[in-house]
């Protein structure tokens, strides 16, 4: 495994985040702006991923954990946070993380000279758009219990099973996921990583829609798929180890933070337009108020646990389990509670229905005002926060095992 990275120079801080901000107000067109505005899911839709995709690997910013090596700007954590923290001030379009963020670092860390080179650079370029095959109808967060099968047949496995809630599956063109090589034993030791293309004969894709209306997630049938050994990464029945090493990147430093107090502002704007009842405005209410300021002051202090996460990564410090089950638990209920606010601002306009207006492609003006437009919808699609990326439950048994000794 080539765990090497580069040591990134001693970079002005202050300098750094004048020069992300000065291009993210160049590079983000009102039209760019206006289209990720409509967008309600946790990413942006395919085309407007391609589209920011193709601007930040112009600059060069497109794998800000990357080292240069790999073709990565080499920044420190630091650094990564604070370019990630102003587009998340700027609004900038939420790009699907699959490629970038978890597979290229599991190709650097596991991958074959030859995978490298094949793969990393059409990741780079967006070439490559990626899913991740996890989940399945019976394994979720168990997901050492998964049942799709792969067996060896000369230079290639045979595989069968399905893939479920898989993101942008629809958009990708390659997918890697996880498939049990070995049935006896333990469950963790009889697991392969594996790449395939999307458009492998019996690969299907079919659409899941969410409450809120977005179609970000799939389920991905396999049927005979042929997938050749030279697509596997990591040793045969290693994966597991493999998998865990991925999921090392779904922690850490993040910046939601900022997009939280841009959820809290939007609230509060509603608040000041719509009425709570006859001659007063919710913005009046000393309750919807009081609630409205708890929040602001609790994303506050996630936004300095944030910064004390990119400080320590900066100093080569590791984030405990416990630390990212904390930041998980805190993001995913300030999130719902966020866009709660929003929903309950919005009065009778949060019954309409406003699909017409959402997505990439939307040239509908909405139902009402035009702050009516996604708040629903981002309520019903953060009602996954919870569960997504390690259910609460899971994040408390962590806890509890981490820091109770439980």
């Amino acid at each position: 495994m080539d765990g090497s990275i580069d040591s990134p120079a001693a970079v002005d801080i202050d300098a750094f985040r004048a020069e992300v901000r000065a291009f993210l107000d160049e590079k983000l067109t009102p039209e760019l702006r206006a289209a990720t505005a409509r967008q309600a899911g946790v990413f942006a839709d395919g085309e407007l991923v391609r589209q920011w995709h193709r601007i930040l690997y112009e600059r060069g910013w497109i794998a800000p954990s990357w080292p240069k090596q790999y073709g990565g700007p080499g920044w420190s954590p630091l650094q990564q946070h604070v370019f990630a923290d102003e587009c998340a001030k700027a609004d900038a379009p939420v790009l699907a993380g699959m490629g970038l963020q978890l597979c290229g670092p599991v190709l650097m860390g596991f991958g074959t000279p030859e995978q490298k080179a094949y793969f990393l650079p059409r990741l780079l370029s967006g070439e490559h758009y990626w899913c991740q095959g996890y989940s399945e109808p019976q394994s979720g967060s168990d997901l050492a219990s998964l049942q799709t099968r792969a067996v060896r047949d000369g230079d290639h496995y045979v595989v069968n099973g399905s893939k479920i809630w898989t993101t942008h599956a629809h958009f990708a063109n390659w997918i890697f996921l996880l498939v049990r090589t070995k049935a006896e034993g333990k469950p963790q030791a009889g697991i392969s990583f594996m790449l395939a293309p999307m458009d492998t004969p019996g690969i299907t894709v079919r659409p899941i829609l969410s409450i809120s209306g977005e179609h970000e997630v799939n389920q991905v049938f396999l049927d005979d798929v042929r997938i050749p050994v030279a697509n596997r990464v990591g040793e045969e029945n290693q994966g597991w180890t493999v998998a865990k090493y991925l999921l090392e990147f779904e922690r850490g430093g993040g910046t939601m933070a900022s997009r939280l107090q841009k959820l809290v502002r939007q609230a509060r704007r509603i608040a000041e337009a719509e009425q709570a009842g006859e001659g007063s405005f919710w913005a009046d209410s000393p309750d919807f108020r009081r609630r409205l300021l708890t929040l602001k002051m609790e994303i506050e202090a996630l936004d300095y646990a944030e910064g004390q996460v990119a400080a320590q990564l900066s100093a080569g410090k590791k984030v405990g389990d416990a630390s990212a089950s904390v930041l998980k638990l805190t993001v995913s209920q300030l999130l719902q509670r966020a866009t709660e606010l929003a929903l309950e601002a919005l009065g009778h306009y949060a019954t309409a229905d406003q699909r017409h207006a959402l997505g990439f492609d939307a040239n509908e003006p909405p139902i009402g005002p035009d702050y009516a437009t996604t708040p629903t919808a981002r309520y019903l699609n953060s009602r996954a926060a919870t569960i997504y990326g390690g259910s609460q439950e899971i994040q408390h048994n962590i806890l509890a095992r981490v820091v109770l000794g439980l």
